[in-house]
């Protein structure tokens, strides 16, 4: 089967996955959703960092992006569905590559719009005092949402092949994005800055503090969604059906 081929049947499979489907669209819906009825309801919040403050609602969708990792990745554990796969696909590389190329490009495409669409929902409501796309930071606030929500969900993905449990995977990073990653980040200081879900915001600050920049932290988190991703890869070649 070729890589295109490959590719369309891994699509497919996240089509005919509620599951997975779901959270797909909970991406884009969550974080518009909440920026527009907190917006509309309580108005703009004093903040010393209004851009930031903007993309307040993007918690909720690196939610949505840790169940559409793993929800994608997790269906090929439930019933021997991963036996048919690589009865059609029996290069676990390819098989595993696809996956992974799949989930990332649709993690992306969603993410970029819902950072755009979130950021001006916001602002529509905030009138004179409202920032606009050609204001310092905001572009590249708006892509880097866009950019770590996909990279969430390929840490959620590749985690889940390694654990082979989707349930497993959202039940510890679930937990972390809400709790464990503040408690840290009270108790280790600096440390916690290079934690996946803090480094990838600093590029929604319009100016960065701390040891990362802006595009610094978005590359630690492109790091642990490779490390996870190849830990995947790892767990797939190796281990049996």
């Amino acid at each position: 089967m070729s890589p295109l081929a490959a590719a369309h049947s891994e699509w497919l499979k996240i089509r005919s996955v509620r599951a997975s489907w779901g959270s797909l669209l909970a991406i884009f819906g969550v974080p518009s959703a909440v920026t527009v009825l907190v917006h509309a309801t309580a108005g703009g919040a004093e903040d010393a960092d209004p851009l930031f403050g903007a993309f307040f609602a993007l918690v909720f969708g690196q939610i949505a992006a840790l169940c559409f990792g793993a929800t994608a990745a997790g269906a090929e554990y439930r019933n021997g569905a991963l036996r048919v796969s690589l009865a059609a696909v029996p290069r676990r590389g390819l098989l595993y590559g696809a996956k992974t190329a799949v989930i990332l490009g649709a993690a992306l495409l969603t993410g970029l719009v819902t950072g755009f669409l979130s950021f001006l929902a916001g602002q529509a409501f905030l009138g004179s005092e409202a920032l606009t796309l050609g204001d310092p930071g905001v572009l590249r606030a708006c892509v880097g949402a866009g950019i770590q929500l996909a990279l969430m969900a390929l840490l959620a993905a590749g985690l889940t092949v390694l654990l082979r449990s989707a349930v497993a995977v959202l039940s510890l990073l679930i937990p972390f994005l809400l709790i464990v990653s503040f408690v840290v980040g009270d108790i280790a200081g600096g440390a916690a800055a290079y934690l996946p879900d803090r480094a990838g915001q600093q590029v929604l600050h319009a100016h960065p503090e701390g040891p990362l920049g802006a595009w610094q932290g978005l590359a630690v988190c492109a790091a642990w969604a490779a490390l996870a991703t190849l830990a995947g890869w790892w767990a797939i070649r190796r281990r049996d059906a």
